[in-house]
């Protein structure tokens, strides 16, 4: 799936884009439901990953099905962290 960082609505200084495609592709992202339907067909999700680096990111995205674009992104809290770091552990 392609990522799409174009006009986003956030600070691309402070989270790289190669950051936001490594947390996407992260085999172990914990990826929620999609919240509810939307007129334009896309369907928007909410994910737990990390970079390479070890930064730990939380992202909302919304997709078509071939193009998945960014909506928000920032550090993942405390307790989102630990929440992926049990759902981690359950993979290993």
């Amino acid at each position: 799936m392609e990522l799409d960082l174009i006009d986003v609505q956030f600070d691309l200084w402070s989270i790289k884009p190669r950051e936001l495609e490594e947390a996407f592709e992260d085999p172990f992202a914990v990826r929620f439901l999609p919240d509810s339907e939307r007129d334009d067909g896309a369907t928007r999700f909410y994910a737990l990953g990390r970079t390479v680096a070890d930064r730990y990111l939380f992202f909302a995205f919304s997709t078509d099905g071939k193009t998945a674009r960014v909506v928000a992104a920032r550090e993942m809290s405390e307790s989102e962290r630990k929440f992926y770091d049990r759902k981690y552990a359950e993979f290993r």
